[in-house]
């Protein structure tokens, strides 16, 4: 996998060049800034990028803004949001330009590398969210169209959904069948009005409804 950093911490930085590159992936470029991300992505169109939330100037939203213009300049890239921070807007933003190919994934959430490198490669398959940013997101989305029809158990397919879990993901995190999880993946497509015609772009558009945002 050909992955692109933006990490302003050099510390940090120079560890996720390790870590990738130690588990066969290739990184294109290791930045500091928003502005660096963007040029480097243009220049090497990698797979993946994985981006801080707050980097210079400001140290404050720069990391998500300039994944907002990587996505909608290079919409077959791989966002993988790396921070500390949950921004329910900034995130929500990411997924309305479609969920497929975009994580976000807490710093002091993540155990271990495994982990990471999970994350990193559903990113590249589908996307990847951390729980504790699905369940803010989904608290955001309270009133969103169809959440009031979910079932609790609904509710948590669905989160598991947004991790970008795939139906057997769903089963072995619950601890239930494969057919089960299809009969409630089912049934909330039809609670959120989402019909077959929709295809595979089902499963976006239900997290996406589900937000709400």
């Amino acid at each position: 996998m050909r992955v692109v950093i933006a990490e302003d911490a050099a510390l940090m930085r120079e560890g996720l060049i390790r870590l990738l590159e130690d588990r066969g992936h290739q990184v294109c470029a290791a930045v500091a800034d928003g502005d660096a991300l963007l040029a480097a992505v243009a220049e090497h169109g990698p797979d993946v990028a994985v981006v801080d939330i707050r980097m210079p100037p400001s140290h404050t939203d720069e990391g998500l803004r300039a994944a907002l213009e990587l996505r909608h300049r290079h919409p077959g890239t791989g966002v993988l949001v790396f921070s500390q921070y949950i921004e329910t807007r900034y995130a929500a933003q990411l997924l309305e330009g479609g969920a497929a190919g975009v994580g976000y994934l807490l710093k002091d959430r993540v155990a271990d590398v495994a982990e990471f490198a999970d994350a990193l490669a559903r990113v590249a398959a589908g996307g990847a969210l951390d729980p504790e940013v699905v369940v803010q997101l989904l608290a955001a989305g309270r009133h969103a169209h169809g959440l009031a029809a979910l079932t609790p158990r609904e509710r948590d397919v669905l989160a598991l959904m947004a991790e970008g879990r795939s139906n057997a993901g769903i089963a072995a995190a619950l601890v239930v069948s494969g057919g089960a999880v299809e009969k409630h993946v089912a049934s909330i497509f039809g609670k959120l009005g989402l019909p077959p015609a929709e295809g595979d772009n089902r499963r976006v558009l239900a997290v996406l409804r589900y937000l709400g945002s």
